[in-house]
């Protein structure tokens, strides 16, 4: 049976932690579709399209990765690529919550489509794209939390913002 699952997010900017749950969801699916969402409630930092950008330049070289803009709900557009699962990546106990309800809610939607959660590997626990924005807005080194490819584009982005 081909399995295809779709890893979404805002992936605002996309960082270390998100490569590794994608890297190993490649390890374990037929074909893995990153999503790049934008997220109502989220002031993005970089365009649709320099995420996809980004994205495609840490995990494009991965032969069942493939990295798409998503607009609307994640249960119509898992729908419309076939994909039977969500890829979640939980950081901490406190994800698990919110979470959950997003694999309810889009079971709900989608009775067809599973969620599974990846556990994060334990180095990047406190790593999330929030954290990256607010440590480049102070200049501070962001280097061990997004890839060396995308690095300079990012922090130079950022510490700009954080400046003015």
């Amino acid at each position: 049976m081909h399995r295809t699952v779709i890893c979404p997010g805002s992936f605002d900017p996309v960082t270390n932690g998100h490569i590794d749950i994608i890297t190993r969801a490649s390890m374990m699916f037929d074909d893995v579709i990153v999503g790049v969402f934008d997220n109502s409630e989220k002031h993005p930092a970089f365009s649709i399209e320099e995420r996809i950008d980004f994205l495609n330049r840490t995990v494009g070289d991965i032969p069942n990765v493939r990295v798409i803009a998503c607009d609307g709900l994640l249960a119509q557009c898992a729908k419309d690529m076939a994909a039977t699962a969500v890829v979640r990546g939980l950081r901490a106990v406190s994800d698990f919550e919110y979470e959950f309800q997003m694999a309810l809610i889009n079971r709900k939607l989608n009775p067809e489509l599973d969620t599974v959660f990846l556990a994060s590997d334990s180095s990047y626990t406190y790593l999330s794209s929030s954290a990256v924005k607010n440590v480049a807005s102070h200049g501070g080194d962001i280097s061990n939390f997004v890839p060396a490819v995308i690095h300079d584009e990012v922090f130079n982005r950022i510490n700009r913002k954080g400046n003015k």
